[in-house]
């Protein structure tokens, strides 16, 4: 007997999706602090029923039909969002090869009487399927790499925080390595807020740089390069002993920049440059 696939899945529509749905509620790692069931049923019914109106008889076995470029959409909406809630590969994963399983187990109890008719099914539907989950891990590691890159980008500019120290001053902690691009939002930051307020010096303080190379030694000064540029003086603070001597190793000229071993060195040359002078005054008390 020859079974139209097709047909049996969009008369069985409603089982497999109570079925697929069952299966995932009943999965031990269900992530009920990322999606509500409500959320699941919604995402399982529109996946299925693009599936199944989509599902010929002729296409079943042309897993790169245009017929299936809705399934597809749908898929790789689901993967990014769960990329961007938090899901791993492997939870995204089972929610694919759920639906395989919850299709299989439909073809076991409609065909069962007819192995080879079952066989048959069960691997045009296994090759479907199976493509599916590429798109769907594919999609979810876009998902997971946009992600990566927009909290990169947060960090950076929280870790770059520019502070007005004074009038007229501004300090710029560096915290971890310095790069190529975050070298960029440095001097953009630093600049920017050169122009806002009017600062005339400008200190970069490297205390929690771990380590020196020539690399960020380049990118320091290109820093001070940038800033001068703009009017305003430039102090390297945060110079401990190793990284002296990893300067003075490397060859590294910064005979013409200003720098200092701590921040508070720095922002006292930086009073007396400005001709300030900060006086300790004593609190009397009442008596």
């Amino acid at each position: 007997m020859v079974y139209d696939i097709s047909k049996l899945l969009q008369k069985k529509k409603k089982s497999i999706i109570e079925l697929w749905i069952k299966n995932q509620l009943s999965e031990a790692g269900l992530r009920e602090d990322l999606i509500s069931n409500e959320e699941i049923r919604q995402q399982s019914e529109e996946l299925v029923d693009s599936l199944v109106n989509n599902l010929t008889q002729e296409n079943i076995t042309e897993v790169n039909s245009p017929d299936f470029d809705d399934v597809k959409d749908i898929l790789s909406g689901i993967s990014i969002t769960r990329a961007r809630q938090g899901f791993s590969p492997r939870e995204t994963g089972a929610f694919i090869f759920g639906l395989k399983n919850a299709l299989l187990e439909l073809l076991q109890q409609e065909i069962k009487d007819d192995k080879e008719s079952l066989y048959e099914a069960t691997i045009k539907i296994n090759r479907l399927l199976d493509s599916f989950s590429i798109v769907t891990f594919e999609t979810f590691i876009k998902g997971r790499e946009e992600v990566i890159i927009r909290q990169t980008d947060e960090i950076t500019e929280i870790s770059t925080p520019v502070i007005r120290v004074w009038d007229g001053i501004l300090a710029l902690p560096i915290i971890g390595t310095l790069d190529s691009a975050r070298t960029q939002v440095v001097m953009e930051n630093l600049l920017q807020e050169i122009v806002e307020t009017g600062s005339s010096i400008a200190i970069l303080d490297i205390s929690g740089v771990p380590a020196v190379d020539s690399l960020i030694a380049q990118h320091l000064i290109k820093t001070v390069s940038a800033t001068r540029l703009m009017g305003a003086e430039c102090i390297i603070s945060g110079i401990r002993p190793e990284i002296a001597q990893t300067i003075v190793h490397l060859g590294i000229d910064l005979s013409n920049i200003i720098t200092k071993s701590t921040l508070a060195s720095a922002l006292k040359f930086s009073f007396q440059s400005l001709k300030l002078e900060v006086k300790r005054i004593p609190v009397k008390t009442a008596q």
